[in-house]
């Protein structure tokens, strides 16, 4: 059997799969964002392992007796956490996490002082990236910059704690704007640019290797083997695709968590900054992907149900009452709540209602906040068009692929098939657990299969037609926004 954990920003998430891919059990542990000034995203990487130890126990009460028949750990994680480690493997402060957007006068920085970074990294210096968090740490708390010995991402703090080693893998690695993309391989100019070296960063390995052996106490605490291999693993997305089986050029998927992603997979490394599309490693070997990337996605309905006192199943089924003529006089909802990456690479960014009126229900604004997430996807798979990646179908994952509602709306919008999976909601860890398989010399064929159709959502037409303008008018609102800032400031 093969243990995934994913470490997400929600929760700490964990799987366990048999022989035949089969999924045995699953639990996760919820997790909380600390947010002690505006822009910033933090959380105690302690809490991160104290989550993590309740989901090992919940698994292993669920599994029973063939728990430790378990042979290896895959980890998955949030991706472009800043864990700062000193000398002593003392954390040096709150992690500072992918959607923490402080950092936008360091990003210009860095992108003055690294010339090379575009054709390096192959993205543009965003305040999510790691590199320009550490900058913001050297010019805002240099007594803590001082202590650095250690940079860690979140997936690799925990196996840190499982296995004494420090150890990154590709996918991971290349979102933090100091690898050397097409190389896979850590950048000395890039490092050099944010004042660290190489002897700051852990060990590179390919997601499906070996990357350390479980500590012999942590074995005998969790009722495990003491020769358990730990996976290299993944960043959260490039491990869903593992888990649903986009590992070949052409596959994608759309994945509705806290955040929301495009991703496609190639056989080649394909930059293009410009545009904030996102170029990575793969977490596979020889394999790389594009992503389009918006800050919030699923996140905005819980958002909005904590305002309406209310849960996400009733609204979604309030939502799935109106008539055609209630959603077209629904408000047009910008999803900024964060910032936004795709397209627009604008941690200044904010959500809105448009077009509020006295008739305006609850049920209503569900609608915008849903559409509002699809029009942010539709903004991404513009640009991935635009850069030459053309998708003829398209995989749903993550919590929001539990609503067949929304699905449809997808499908509508991006005039494309949509299919989700069954299974398709355990995301990271599932494909975490493959990534440990595949350590323990699985095959790829056998272990990445496709898991089965849960569903397939074929685009109406005439829906997609009359979504249409009110795309557009999504699209001309976040411009008056940027214009009104600019004229404000």
């Amino acid at each position: 059997m093969y243990l995934g954990l994913d470490a997400g920003t929600s929760e700490i998430k964990g799987v366990v799969i048999d022989e035949n891919g089969s999924l045995l059990a699953s639990a996760g542990e919820p997790l909380t964002v600390q947010r002690p000034h505006p822009h910033w995203s933090e959380q105690d990487p302690a809490q991160w392992w104290q989550a993590t130890q309740q989901v090992i126990s919940r698994l292993r009460n669920k599994i029973g007796d063939r728990w430790s028949l378990i042979k290896s750990i895959g980890l998955s994680g949030q991706m472009h956490g800043a864990v700062l480690l000193n000398r002593d493997g003392k954390v040096l402060r709150p992690a500072i996490l992918w959607n923490d957007t402080r950092s936008a006068e360091e990003c210009r920085l860095l992108t003055e002082q690294a010339q090379e970074l575009h054709d390096i990294a192959g993205n543009l210096a965003m305040p999510g990236f790691t590199a320009p968090k550490l900058l913001w740490v050297a010019r805002n708390e240099p007594e803590i910059f001082e202590q650095i010995d250690t940079v860690l991402l979140p997936k690799d703090y925990l196996r840190w704690m499982m296995c004494g080693e420090k150890i990154s893998d590709m996918s991971d690695a290349a979102g933090t704007l100091w690898l050397d993309v097409a190389r896979r391989d850590w950048s000395d100019s890039l490092l050099a640019a944010c004042g660290l070296t190489r002897d700051n960063m852990p060990r590179l390995a390919e997601g499906s290797e070996p990357a350390g052996t479980l500590k012999a106490e942590i074995a005998r605490e969790w009722g495990l083997k003491d020769n358990v291999i730990i996976a290299g693993g993944g960043g959260d997305n490039a491990a869903s695709a593992v888990g649903i089986g986009a590992v070949r050029p052409g596959d994608a998927f759309v994945s509705l968590g806290t955040s929301g992603v495009l991703f496609a997979v190639n056989d080649q490394y394909r930059p293009n900054p410009q545009s904030a599309v996102h170029a990575f490693c793969h977490a596979l070997p020889h394999r790389w992907h594009q992503m389009s990337v918006m800050l919030t996605a699923a996140s905005a309905l819980r958002w909005l149900c904590q305002l309406l006192n209310t849960n996400e199943t009733t609204l979604l089924s309030e939502v799935a009452t109106l008539s055609l003529s209630e959603q077209q006089q629904s408000p047009i909802f910008l999803p900024y709540l964060s910032g936004e990456r795709t397209p627009h690479n604008d941690p200044q960014a904010t959500g809105a209602f448009h077009g509020l009126t006295h008739a305006t229900n609850r049920a209503m604004l569900g609608y915008a906040v849903l559409e509002g997430v699809t029009f942010g996807i539709a903004d991404g798979l513009k640009v991935l068009e635009e850069a030459g990646t053309h998708l003829n179908e398209c995989s749903l994952i993550g919590g929001g692929s539990r609503s067949p509602w929304w699905a449809q709306l997808i499908a509508d919008t991006l005039n494309l098939p949509i299919v989700t999976h069954l299974g398709g909601e355990a995301g990271g860890a599932l494909g975490a657990a493959r990534l440990g398989w595949l350590a323990t010399g699985g095959a790829e064929a056998e272990v990445c299969k496709k898991p089965d159709i849960q569903h397939r959502y074929i685009p109406d037409a005439g829906r997609h037609q009359q979504l249409m303008p009110r795309l557009s008018q999504f699209r001309l609102l976040y411009q008056q926004q940027v214009l009104a800032r600019k004229t404000l400031n």
